[in-house]
């Protein structure tokens, strides 16, 4: 029973009394485990497309791009905290590991290594007679770069001649590109409040740099996670935690919270793409392509979905032959199977029931061994099959042919999106009914010393999504290049070509 007081914390938080009822119900009776039947794979589920296709999507993007609303959608709230990891471990235990050995004999192929210099330097501190330690310290702390305390999107990570370039200027360069329409590139990005004055400070001189360079109007817009999409966090017995004062203790929701921001986006096409996932201008050229290629895949399968629901609003029957077509197009690209002898009177809302969604075109590149979810074909409620991004966590892992199912999936998400959110009369959907409210996650933390549950929302790519149109598409692994801890912006993807 909540308190008059915790009810008052909820209601201005815009949080309702029924989901803290929903997030107890879960927390003890867990959520359901996804039920797996097999990896999606080329030719059953993933779409290997041919040069000729490639080329004919980016036409129709192309195209199409002319006069349609499109947006960059950037989740960019993460700290750069978790890159340093090993950096830390150093100062606390004075033993080697690879990312500060990989750091400190190679401080001049990273982007910050001039501001590094500059910053020893007012401590009167030659670099190359700097010990391992004060580097390291120069490199985190609030004196010298303060990189453990800021959003990963503000880390420089590519060298240029006339100066390096951090993650969130990266997003801006690719989507000057591809989300570009009638003379105006449009970009989201979704940040911590703690950090939005650091970010309007970059977003202004990316506006001033690339506007006089590109003749471009650049509209860069932020929003933060909704405080409404916090969850509660229970004892290990599952009692509400409170604070000192008696208020319920929230945690943020996890990625799947974005959706609420996504919900408010209002345009024709939307990329989403993560934060630390980009290259130097010199690889750009492979990730534009492909970014174009499953917009223009997407248009085309919007345009015959708009079709199949223009025909069945105007027609009371249908021949078998278009019946037929309908049911084909259906299995060939959006892997639904329509039960065979449904007759015209249920037809049509079967039809509308099933790809009147908004859609999804996920990149799909081969599995190398990196961490993030993967595509399958699963099974619903219904006993009906559905392609979806599952993680891992959302698999029973002591069930041991569901796990080796998990682990034979050939390829995995990099989270490379593409993203219609309007029926075909170009009105809205509201995302929020397509989410799958039965796939969040509860994970153990601690709090003071005490064991903790938390509850986290359906990922914004798997459970958030489990309800849209859903096509896979492979594409090729230079696509994707995430930097996940300091040393990945060593490899040679994150270096200048020289």
């Amino acid at each position: 029973m909540l308190t008059s007081k915790q009810l008052k914390q909820l209601q201005n938080i815009g949080i309702e009394e029924q989901q803290i009822t929903n997030q107890l119900r879960a927390f003890k009776e867990g959520f359901l485990y996804a039920n797996l039947a097999k990896p999606a794979t080329v030719g059953d589920g993933i779409i290997q497309a041919s040069d000729q296709e490639i080329e004919k999507w980016t036409k129709l993007y192309d195209e199409y791009a002319k006069s349609a609303s499109i947006v960059k959608f950037i989740p960019a709230s993460g700290a750069a905290t978790r890159m340093f990891k090993g950096l830390f471990e150093y100062l606390e235990t004075n033993e080697n590991n690879y990312d500060v050995e990989q750091t400190i004999n190679n401080l001049k192929k990273f982007a910050f290594y001039n501001l590094l210099e500059k910053s020893l330097s007012k401590d009167n501190i030659l670099i190359s007679n700097a010990d391992k330690a004060v580097k390291i310290r120069k490199i985190l702390e609030p004196s010298g770069l303060n990189f453990s305390n800021l959003p990963k999107g503000l880390l420089q990570f590519h060298y240029y001649a006339d100066g390096s370039r951090t993650a969130v200027e990266e997003h801006v360069v690719e989507g000057l590109v591809y989300a570009n329409s009638k003379g105006r590139a449009n970009l989201h990005f979704t940040i911590s409040p703690e950090h939005e004055k650091l970010f309007l400070a970059e977003f202004e001189k990316l506006k001033t740099k690339y506007e006089s360079l590109q003749m471009v109007k650049l509209d860069i817009s932020f929003s933060f996670q909704k405080k409404s999409t916090d969850t509660i966090a229970v004892t290990i017995d599952n009692e509400l935690i409170t604070d000192e004062k008696g208020f319920l203790v929230l945690r943020p929701g996890g990625h799947g919270a974005l959706l609420e921001n996504l919900n408010d986006i209002d345009a024709d096409i939307i990329f989403i793409k993560n934060i630390d996932n980009v290259v130097p201008d010199y690889m750009k050229l492979v990730t534009i392509k492909y970014k174009k290629a499953l917009a223009g895949l997407m248009v085309q399968i919007k345009q015959q979905i708009g079709e199949i629901l223009n025909y069945l609003e105007w027609h009371d029957s249908y021949t078998e032959k278009k019946k037929h077509d309908i049911a084909s197009f259906m299995k060939k690209y959006l892997g639904i199977i329509i039960p065979e002898g449904l007759d015209n009177t249920i037809f049509a809302g079967y039809i509308k029931s099933k790809i009147d969604k908004p859609i999804r075109v996920c990149g799909m590149v081969k599995n190398a061994g990196e961490p993030g979810g993967g595509p399958f074909w699963t099974l619903n409620r219904k006993g009906e099959p559905a392609l979806q991004i599952i993680e891992s966590t959302q698999v029973d892992p002591k069930d041991t042919k569901q796990q080796e199912i998990l682990n034979s999936a050939t390829h995995f998400n990099p989270v490379d999106l593409v993203c219609c959110i309007k029926d075909f009369n170009g009105h809205k959907f509201n995302l929020l009914k397509y989410r799958d409210s039965y796939s969040g996650f509860i994970s153990h933390k601690t709090i003071a010393g005490k064991k903790i549950k938390a509850q986290e929302l359906p990922g914004l790519w798997n459970g958030s999504m489990a309800h849209w149109i859903t096509l896979f598409v492979e594409v090729p692994l230079e696509t994707f290049n995430p930097v996940k801890t300091i040393s990945d912006l060593l490899r040679k993807e994150h270096q200048p070509n020289d």
